[in-house]
């Protein structure tokens, strides 16, 4: 009996291997796709927000056919999808790709204009919870680099048609370091840290000389100078802001001969400070 059941199994195993034999091997659906049939379903799939899908179909297209000319669109679409799909870290893995293969590819300089938006819509996101968020713990590191990629459009490639924009972007940046500087000030002067505070306040008036933070950034030196005892650095500081900010909303009784909220050590006694001054 027993030797009837292994003789059963083994004739088993041997018509299944048959049978496999005789069965077709299963085929890569993509394998004998065409080149521009393989772009064509991938830019279907981003053009319905389907960004994975859209990346497994260009990544196919650049592994059978590397050497054609739908090789480097394919690489340049799989950067935008990984952007668009806000996997940052893949998106500017591929930009990077891309540059280093083909730095005279005639449409390069959109890919330093995406590593740009890569960086800059991260911080946008780092300075949507700005007020929320305690200064110290945010990193403005995404946003140097934006500025970093957007300049580095500029330099290489002054005449491409993103440069205006990236312009537009790098003029945004300058204001928004420039008020993280100040929101650190800020940070450590309520917690009675003047010189750190008059640091970084220095910085965003010495590093974004026209950047709207500005502004702010000489009221906060103006308040460290006094409470560091260094009178002639304030007064002399309080001039230049006078004269640049006449109409300031850290000011107080302009025009009226009183002294301003601030200068609580004028004889006139200060003023209310408005609602919008820093606290």
């Amino acid at each position: 009996m027993q030797k009837k059941l292994s003789v059963l199994v083994v004739t088993s195993v041997l018509l299944s291997l048959s049978a496999c034999g005789l069965l077709p091997e299963r085929s890569d659906e993509n394998k004998n796709v065409s080149a521009s049939k393989l772009y064509a379903d991938a830019q279907e799939e981003m053009d319905g927000g389907h960004y994975e899908a859209a990346i497994k179909l260009f990544e196919r297209l650049e592994s059978n056919y590397p050497f054609g000319t739908y090789a480097a669109q394919a690489q340049m679409e799989i950067a935008y999808a990984h952007y668009k799909a806000q996997d940052q870290a893949e998106a500017l893995a591929a930009v990077e790709r891309f540059i280093k293969l083909h730095p005279n590819h005639p449409q390069v300089d959109y890919m330093y204009y995406l590593r740009g938006l890569i960086n800059f819509n991260d911080q946008i996101g780092f300075l949507s919870f700005i007020y929320a968020q305690d200064p110290t713990e945010r990193d403005p590191k995404a946003t140097r680099e934006a500025f970093a990629a957007f300049k580095e459009l500029v330099d290489k490639f002054p005449n491409s048609k993103y440069a205006p924009d990236s312009i537009a972007r790098m003029n945004y940046l300058i204001d928004a370091m420039a008020e993280y500087e100040v929101h650190v000030a800020n940070y450590y002067y309520r917690r009675g840290a003047y010189l750190a505070a008059l640091n970084r306040a220095q910085n965003a008036v010495t590093q974004f000389s026209q950047a709207t933070a500005r502004e702010e950034a000489l009221f906060i030196m103006i308040r460290c100078y006094d409470k560091l005892g260094m009178f002639d650095l304030r007064d002399d500081t309080q001039r230049i802001f006078a004269k640049n900010y006449p109409n300031s909303r850290f000011m107080g009784g302009k025009g009226s001969g009183d002294a301003p909220w601030w200068k609580f050590w004028a004889k006139a006694g200060p003023k209310p400070a408005p609602k919008d001054a820093v606290q």
